[in-house]
C-alpha cells in the first residue's frame, strides 16, 4: 500500500468508504492539469484576440482615389515634357557643360524616371487601391519614388554647395580643381548613395490583401512595421535631415554675404548678375524644400512613431495615416519645381523660351488675322 493511501486510512473515520477516497484522490490530482490547460487556452485566446485586433486595423483611405490620381496625372502631364526639355537642352551643350548644369542634368534625369512610373500609381489609386501588376512592379515603383525623392534632395544639395563656393569663396582654387570630371564623379557617388539608401525598399515593400483586394504597401506590411521603423528613421536622417541642415547652413552664409555691398573691404564679392542668380536659386530651392520635402518627412516621421505603438487606438493610426499620405502629392511636386529651378537660374534658357513663346503667339496672331 502506498504511503498516501495509508495516510487517508489513518485520518478518515471507519465509516468513510475507501472507494470514495480513491475517487476523491483521482479527482483532486486530475484537477491541476485541467486548470492549467484551461488557463493557458484562455490566455492564448486573449492574446490571439489582442493581436488580431491590432493587425485588423483597416485604414479608411477613400480620399486617395480622388486626391492622388488627380495630382499624379497633373504631375505626369507637366513633369514629363518639362524634364525631357531640360534633359535635351542640357545634353545639346554637353561638350561645354558647367558643373551646375551637370548637377541639374542628373536632377532632371531622376525626376524623369519617377514621372515615368506615375501611370501605374494613377491606375492603382483610381481603382480603389487595387494593384494588379505583381510584387516586383510594386517594389520598383516604391523604389523609384524614394530614390527620386532623396536623389533630388542630394542633387539640390550639390547645386547649393556649388553656388555657395562661388559666392562665399570666389577666390579659392581648391574647389575648382577637377572641373567637370569631378562633378561627374560626385554625381556618380550620389547615385550610389541613393541606391544604397533606398535598396531596402525592395525588401520591405510588398503586396498584400486588404478589403478583399490586392494592394501595394507603401512602407511595409503591417506585420513588419516594427522592423521598418529603424530603417525609416535612418533614411529620414541620412537622406533628408543632414542634407537639409547643410543647405540651410549654406544659405544662411550666402544671405550674409549677399547682404553686403558689391564691393566689401575693397574686394568685389560678386557681380550683379551672379548675385541675382544666387538669390533666385535660394528662393526656388527653399520653396522646393518647404513645399515638397519638409511636410512629407515630418508627417512620415510622426506616422512611423504612431504605427509602432501597440496601445495606440486604430482611430489615431488612421488619422496619422491620412495626414502622412495627404503630403505624398506635395513630395511629387518636386518633379515640377526642379525644372522651374533650371528656368530661373539659366538666363539663356529663359531667353530662348521667351523667343519660342513670342514666335508661337506671333504665328497664332497671323493665323487669326487671315
Amino acid at each position: 500500500m502506498s504511503p498516501q493511501l495509508s495516510f487517508w486510512n489513518m485520518k478518515m473515520p471507519d465509516s468513510f468508504d475507501s472507494h470514495a477516497a480513491e475517487s476523491l484522490i483521482s479527482k483532486t490530482f486530475s484537477l491541476e492539469p485541467y486548470t492549467a490547460h484551461s488557463f493557458s487556452s484562455t490566455t492564448s485566446n486573449i492574446s490571439n484576440i489582442s493581436s488580431g485586433s491590432t493587425l485588423s486595423c483597416t485604414y479608411k483611405e477613400d480620399f486617395k482615389r480622388f486626391l492622388l490620381p488627380a495630382v499624379y496625372t497633373f504631375v505626369f502631364l507637366l513633369g514629363l515634357p518639362l524634364n525631357a526639355a531640360v534633359i535635351l537642352k542640357i545634353w545639346r551643350k554637353r561638350p561645354n557643360l558647367s558643373k551646375n548644369n551637370i548637377y541639374m542634368l542628373n536632377l532632371a534625369l531622376a525626376d524623369f524616371l519617377y514621372v515615368m512610373s506615375l501611370p501605374l500609381l494613377i491606375y492603382n489609386y483610381g481603382s480603389h487601391d487595387y494593384w494588379p501588376f505583381g510584387e516586383f512592379a510594386c517594389k520598383l515603383v516604391r523604389f523609384q519614388f524614394y530614390s527620386n525623392l532623396h536623389g533630388s534632395i542630394l542633387f539640390l544639395t550639390c547645386i547649393s554647395m556649388q553656388r555657395y563656393m562661388g559666392i562665399c569663396h570666389p577666390l579659392a582654387m581648391w574647389h575648382k580643381q577637377g572641373g567637370r570630371r569631378m562633378a561627374w564623379c560626385i554625381c556618380g557617388g550620389v547615385w550610389v548613395v541613393v541606391a544604397v539608401l533606398c535598396a531596402p525598399t525592395f525588401h520591405f515593400a510588398a503586396i498584400g490583401m486588404q478589403r478583399n483586394r490586392t494592394v501595394c504597401y507603401d512602407l511595409s506590411t503591417p506585420k513588419r512595421s516594427m522592423d521598418y521603423y529603424p530603417y525609416g528613421m535612418a533614411l529620414t536622417c541620412l537622406g533628408f535631415l543632414l542634407p537639409f541642415m547643410a543647405v540651410m547652413v549654406c544659405y544662411c552664409r550666402m544671405a550674409h554675404i549677399l547682404c553686403r555691398p558689391v564691393s566689401y573691404q575693397g574686394v568685389s564679392i560678386a557681380t550683379g548678375e551672379k548675385r541675382d542668380k544666387a538669390v533666385r536659386m535660394i528662393i526656388v530651392v527653399a520653396a522646393v524644400f518647404c513645399i515638397s520635402f519638409v511636410p512629407f518627412h515630418l508627417t512620415k516621421t510622426m506616422y512611423l512613431v504612431v504605427r509602432t505603438l501597440h496601445d495606440a487606438p486604430c482611430e489615431m493610426k488612421n488619422l496619422f495615416s491620412i495626414i502622412y499620405k495627404s503630403t505624398r502629392p506635395f513630395a511629387s511636386m518636386n518633379s515640377l519645381l526642379d525644372p522651374i529651378l533650371f528656368y530661373f537660374t539659366q538666363p539663356r534658357y529663359r531667353q530662348s523660351t521667351r523667343r519660342f513663346v513670342l514666335r508661337v503667339t506671333t504665328l497664332r496672331g497671323r493665323g487669326t488675322s487671315v
